[in-house]
């Protein structure tokens, strides 16, 4: 959630970014500013009120002690008169309050200068690919006529069981897909990610204090009895660990890694962009999430490219970067990279990673902040993908089938205990 006070101190720097987003509402910056205007107004008024108050309340002890009960009672008069007063500021003040920041929620993270302008993902910049890429020629074919073909997932099943975007890991396929997340883990705690087993299911507070509500709420399964919501993504749970606290500077940084299913619903896709793992209901994720000093973040944010690059690398898949422009990025993003792998036998990009710096957008509706040099400030916080599960499945069948299986990238193989589907 960016601040009234950016907003106003920094408008046309505001302006500027959201048009870089194609943003349409602008007009809510004005909102924000005006709403709060009148706040600051209301609030000026009530502590007047206040402050009169006390005054009278000194000033009838004195009466009482000198005698004056007539003047005395006028006073208390006026003082219920100020006291009835403040009660309707008071709920002004709340209602003004819920409203600004009700406005300041549809607000979007301000780009970073490194953003380029862009309406979709045809405007994202490549900024590295890791070698050419070819199809697998004749006889390639999809990674789900694979897992069919070796019985090593049940797309089927999965309708049966619970609907379309819920398939069933069988055999091999459940042991490589358990060997991905291990080796995924153990490669983040090796580079300093202290590992978290967070909750699959959020509370409200939760879902606004890292900005998936509002802006995602029609994407996010929710239990509607115990008004909790399924996680789409452990950087929800794992962020929120650090919702209003008052961090040490030396406590900074703060580097997380966690496993989780996350559960996205998705609706209204259809085609064969979303058949098999394309793009799926629940799937198997290992996130990273780091809380920065501002001045530290944009570093964090490389060295987090960078691991993941490693990890991509390791497995030997062919794969890009791309920074994305300002009409593909995120709600609470300042800079995102993605990462896609090559589907060869789809002959197509899938993105399988996603690493952003979303600054203060989440701390400041988080409360998260750290004191240094006895001032307080927001901290920053960026969060990314180490890896999503499907898609990586789907490039290792696709980009490892050989006319006798699938082979295992070599250092999966201590994971899966098989060099060979």
């Amino acid at each position: 959630m960016l601040q009234v006070s950016f907003l106003r101190d920094q408008k046309a720097r505001v302006l500027e970014g959201l048009q870089k987003r194609n943003f349409k509402n602008i007009a809510l910056v004005d909102q924000a500013i005006s709403e709060d205007d009148q706040r600051k107004k209301i609030q000026f008024e009530l502590d007047e009120q206040l402050s009169e108050m006390n005054k009278i309340a000194k000033e009838i002890g004195s009466l009482l002690k000198e005698g004056k009960k007539t003047e005395a009672e006028e006073a208390k008069q006026k003082t219920a008169d100020i006291k009835e007063r403040s009660k309707t500021l008071q709920q002004e003040l709340t209602k003004i309050e819920k409203s600004l920041q009700h406005i300041l929620y549809q607000i979007p993270n301000i780009p970073h200068d490194l953003v380029k302008a862009g309406t979709s993902e045809v405007d994202n910049e490549v900024v590295f690919q890791s070698c050419e890429v070819v199809g697998l020629g004749v006889g390639a074919i999809p990674h789900w006529e694979l897992a069919t073909k070796y019985n090593i997932i049940n797309f089927e099943l999965g309708v049966k069981i619970t609907g379309a975007g819920f398939p069933v890991y069988w055999g091999k396929g459940a042991r490589l897909q358990r060997g991905l997340v291990q080796y995924f883990l153990d490669k983040n705690t090796a580079a300093g990610y202290i590992e978290v087993n967070p909750p699959h299911v959020v509370n409200e507070a939760s879902g606004y204090g890292t900005g998936q509500l509002p802006d995602k709420e029609g994407q996010m399964y929710y239990i509607n009895q115990e008004q909790l919501y399924l996680i789409p993504t452990a950087e929800v749970p794992v962020t929120n660990l650090y919702r209003d606290e008052l961090l040490d500077e030396k406590q900074l940084p703060i580097k997380h890694t966690a496993f989780s299913q996350c559960y996205r619903r998705e609706a209204g896709s259809y085609g064969a962009h979303v058949r098999g793992l394309n793009r799926l209901h629940q799937f198997e994720k290992v996130e990273l999430v780091r809380i920065e000093k501002p001045e530290n973040s944009y570093a964090a944010l490389d060295e987090m490219v960078e691991h993941v690059k490693e990890i991509l690398n390791d497995l030997n898949l062919p794969f890009r970067i791309l920074r994305l422009c300002g009409g593909d990025t995120g709600f609470a993003s300042a800079m995102t990279y993605d990462f896609e792998v090559w589907s060869a036998a789809q002959e197509k990009w899938l993105e399988v990673s996603s690493v952003s710096n979303v600054e203060t957008f989440q701390s400041s509706r988080l409360k998260c902040r750290y004191k240094a040099g006895g001032k307080t400030q927001l901290v920053h916080t960026l969060n990314g993908s180490a890896m999503a599960l499907p898609r990586i499945m789907a490039a290792i069948l696709e980009n490892n089938q050989t006319a006798e299986g699938i082979s295992i990238p070599d250092k999966l193989r201590p994971y899966t205990g098989f060099d060979k589907i």
